[in-house]
């Protein structure tokens, strides 16, 4: 086997593709499907059990546990799927994948999704033209969608051809007879082989050479075969290192519920087997065990016949061929009835604990800072709509999410104005204020939905007119994180420009800043209990919007005498004054919301 340099600069180039492929995929589902979609999979995944259905049959379509389980990473992405949703979708893939098994043993072919990839490339590029954004976002996720699987494709073709060369592992027959020593070495073999060559599919087949060749019985290709669970975990934790925290979580839920499965079947190995091996017999596909045994017994006894069988020098019709090729469907059986109920046992188990699961998971993939966590509605979902009245209970407790969301920002943006303009650390910071912009975004657009929805159902005037002020509120806080996003935008300006603030002007900042963090502070604890907000802290906001108003009539009024008097540049006083205006509005946005609240208090009261 000849592997070049070039080669690995091609599993390099492959890689990179695929992950490329993923962020495409991921952007273009955030930018194009919005609401629609998220109302799709939640309906398809509103329980644990729809879950598991939706990615059994998604992956059986498909015939990879790995596209299907790299697809619901860049949903959970996306912001479009729960960690909980995708835990039972996951589930679900890992059944689906025993169907791929099944179709290989039965009739010896595999589905190439890479086959209408570039056909679906031609389809996708007209999209990325269109003037509708929607329909251009469409295109970007077909492209990224045909990406991903280019790249799946292009990394089993770089990779080293191991199953052409199955002389590589017959080292391994020294180490088949240690007992249990042997199973947990072919696990490991397993988990090696599928992380290597991205393809559990061929794993399967090199275990069927090797069990051919009689240098592994029947149990050590089980075991191998249980390793491949663990190995093809590899590609959807790939794909999360491009992703969000969630990504990251969803990649780690599914490879403990491969190593948590391939544990309990490792306390109880033998007997499994024996199991397995029962059942094959049982169906009339014959005894998987007699492969091993029988290869061995001809190279002892007839090792001519041996040699002729592996150079493929045996006539045709071979009563030896016959009777080895029984064998080899009796192990091929054998192996896909041990997966398919390895992982119906494991799902069975499994299902009970996805809550468990992601409790798990949230604990081995902590989140660095409070405000990198990602887009997700903790009240409300895009499930059905029952009473509706309730409904809006549960909205009034996503808005005092959004705002304590929201006023994460103004805190980023006072660091930001703090930040040497060059460097790495106003980059980052920057981003995540583009970031958390974006999340606001899609956060007033859910929330909007969601509440135009319970608008459609049967109200109460009381409850019409709660839903007509949560609209302006939402609105209003979405318009706050447009400030801040406005600010971060003041101090790029000011950076290209090469403008520097003195001490002067950073304090007087701080202090406007101050004035707004309190009046946002105000606001979402006014926000925390809408129906319980009482007058002296409305009173309250109302007196802090005068001050910050009041301040920036003082700081307009002395930027003036301090650009006459030299003690800064005219540039820098411009600069001063636009994060100053930018300030005082997001003080306008702010007493908006509490007039809003005002309003809605004033009608429960009356």
């Amino acid at each position: 086997m000849n592997y070049s340099f070039l080669d690995f600069l091609g599993l390099l180039g492959a890689v990179g593709l695929f992950l490329y492929g993923m962020k495409v995929m991921s952007e273009g589902l955030q930018k194009a499907a919005g609401d629609r979609l998220r109302n799709i999979l939640s309906a398809m995944t509103r329980n644990r059990f729809t879950g598991t259905l939706t990615g059994f049959l998604i992956t059986a379509l498909i015939q990879s546990s790995s596209a299907s389980t790299v697809m619901v990473v860049s949903f959970v992405n996306a912001g479009l799927m729960t960690l909980a949703q995708s835990m039972a979708v996951i589930m679900g893939a890992n059944v689906g994948t025993t169907f791929t098994a099944w179709v290989i043993a039965l009739f010896g072919f595999k589905v190439n999704i890479s086959a209408f990839v570039l056909p679906l490339i031609g389809l996708s590029i007209p999209l990325l033209f269109s003037n509708k954004s929607r329909t251009k976002s469409m295109g970007e996720f077909l492209v990224g969608f045909s990406f991903l699987f280019m790249g799946l494709d292009l990394i089993s073709k770089y990779v080293p051809d191991l199953q052409s060369n199955p002389e590589m592992f017959a080292f391994l027959q020294q180490y088949s007879s240690m007992g249990y020593g042997s199973v947990l070495i072919f696990l490991a073999v397993g988990i090696v082989l599928t992380m290597v060559i991205q393809s559990s599919a061929a794993t399967f087949a090199i275990t069927l050479i090797m069990c051919s060749k009689g240098w592994i019985d029947f149990n050590l290709a089980c075991a191998l075969v249980l390793g491949s669970n663990i190995g093809t975990t590899i590609t959807p934790i790939l794909a999360s290192m491009s992703g969000n925290v969630a990504a990251k979580r969803t990649a780690m839920g599914h490879l403990l519920f491969n190593v948590l499965g391939c544990a309990w079947v490792l306390c109880v190995f033998n007997p499994f087997v024996e199991l397995n091996t029962w059942i094959t017999e049982h169906i009339g596909a014959g005894n998987p065990e007699a492969l091993a045994g029988y290869v061995n017994h001809l190279e002892a006894t007839q090792p001519d016949i041996y040699d002729h069988l592996f150079d493929n020098s045996l006539p045709d019709g071979h009563p030896v061929l016959a009777k080895i090729g029984s064998m080899q469907l009796s192990v091929s059986f054998g192996l896909s009835i041990f997966h398919t109920v390895f992982n119906l046992i494991n799902l069975s188990i499994m299902i009970w604990l996805t809550g468990f699961y992601v409790k798990v998971v949230e604990y081995l993939v902590p989140v660095k800072h409070k405000e990198d966590e990602e887009f997700q509605l903790k009240f409300i979902s895009g499930g059905l709509l029952n009473a509706s009245e309730l409904n809006i209970a549960q909205a009034e407790k996503e808005i005092a999410v959004f705002g304590e969301r929201v006023g994460r920002m103004i805190d980023m943006a006072q660091t930001l104005v703090h930040t040497k303009g060059e460097s790495e650390d106003f980059s980052q910071l920057y981003s995540r204020l583009e970031k958390y912009e974006d999340i606001s975004d899609r956060m007033e657009i859910e929330i909007a939905h969601y509440l135009n929805r319970c608008s459609e159902g049967r109200l109460s005037n009381e409850g019409k007119l709660r839903i007509a002020a949560m609209l302006r509120i939402v609105s209003e806080i979405e318009s706050i994180a447009d400030c801040c996003m406005g600010a971060g935008k003041i101090m790029l300006r000011k950076n290209q420009a090469h403008v520097d603030f003195n001490d002067e002007i950073y304090g007087n900042i701080d202090r406007m800043f101050a004035y707004v963090k309190s009046a946002m502070d105000n606001m979402v604890h006014l926000l925390s209990d809408v129906e319980h907000a009482r007058e002296p802290e409305i009173i309250k906001s109302y007196n802090k919007e005068r001050e910050i108003n009041n301040l920036r009539n003082q700081l307009r009024t002395a930027n003036i005498e301090n650009i006459n008097n030299r003690h800064y540049e005219y540039q820098s006083g411009i600069y001063y004054m636009d994060l100053v205006s930018d300030l005082e509005k997001t003080g306008d946005y702010i007493v908006n919301v509490v007039d809003a609240i005002k309003e809605q208090v004033r009608r429960t009261v009356e």
